[in-house]
């Protein structure tokens, strides 16, 4: 598996990871079913995996995949001494809503929470600022994050949903390492508000969600020519084509496709070998 860089932390991790939260929200597989994509994600070679503790159905179910997560890790026949995990913290789901939290005594005890359902026996390896609360500042919402590296519960800290002038406030509570914001094909703002660009010139990593465009539109794939007919000439799907796509816009990006099914996350690791010309990238 082709490795890259973990922002400046000199941590190398698979250049491309697996994103968690497809195992735990809406049509959830099985437990056993879920094990098996991450145990053979583990065979692949990837060693990013990231969650959140509102990857679950609703409040009564927090942290769902931050222990879903820690048991497929337990129970792998291999070594996993290098396996990154990167959780968030900061919203909620009520409901199966989705609503921010940056209240910081919130952040403080779901932190120690999130450390407990990964393990409890190491540093969190990623703990990121899922999105900004209006309602508190950045500051003092990350004032929990700093507190949870001088006390040995997190080891990095990221952001999630951050404007640049965001990025830079938060950078000057805690060393940040990665920005996970929307981005695909058809979800271009980290291109058009700087964001991409800063964390190239800063080497941050960036983490880019919702590759393929949501739940809406990864069902129509197909249907966009100049995605489709680059997959037909290559002899690979239309979500190796994204992927690269996205590998190619930058040296800072890390995709993160969601995977429950087998096929699906050993489609996404095939498209480490897929290359797009300049023209073909510009062409999508």
């Amino acid at each position: 598996m082709e490795t890259k860089q973990l922002g400046k932390t000199g941590v190398s991790v698979s250049a491309i990871g697996l994103g968690g939260m497809p195992m735990s929200i809406y049509n959830r597989p099985p437990e056993s079913d879920s094990i098996q994509v991450i145990h053979r994600a583990l065979d692949l070679g990837i060693t990013f995996i990231d969650t959140a503790d509102s990857y679950c159905k609703d409040e009564s179910d927090k942290h769902h995949n931050e222990r879903l997560i820690h048991k497929a890790l337990a129970s792998y026949h291999g070594d996993v001494s290098q396996v990154i995990v990167a959780t968030k913290g900061g919203l909620m789901r009520p409901n199966e809503s989705w609503t921010r939290n940056g209240n910081p005594e919130h952040l403080r005890q779901t932190i120690r929470v999130s450390f407990e359902a990964l393990g409890g026996e190491k540093p969190i390896d990623v703990w990121q600022y899922h999105s900004p609360d209006p309602e508190y500042t950045i500051e003092a919402s990350l004032a929990p994050a700093k507190e949870a590296v001088q006390e040995g519960l997190v080891r990095f800290v990221g952001v999630s949903n951050f404007s640049v002038e965001q990025i830079k406030r938060a950078r000057d509570v805690v060393d940040i390492v990665s920005v996970q914001n929307q981005y695909s094909p058809w979800e271009r703002q980290p291109e058009k508000d700087g964001v991409l660009q800063y964390c190239e010139q800063e080497g941050l990593t960036f983490l880019p969600w919702s590759p393929f465009g949501g739940r809406r539109r990864h069902q129509d794939l197909q249907d966009i020519p100049a995605i489709a007919e680059l997959a037909k000439t290559k002899g690979v799907s239309v979500y190796s084509i994204v992927l690269a796509w996205l590998r190619a816009k930058s040296p800072a990006i890390l995709p993160i496709p969601g995977a429950s099914k087998i096929s699906s996350i050993e489609d996404s690791v095939s498209a480490i070998n897929v290359k797009l010309t300049d023209e073909e990238v510009q062409n999508i």
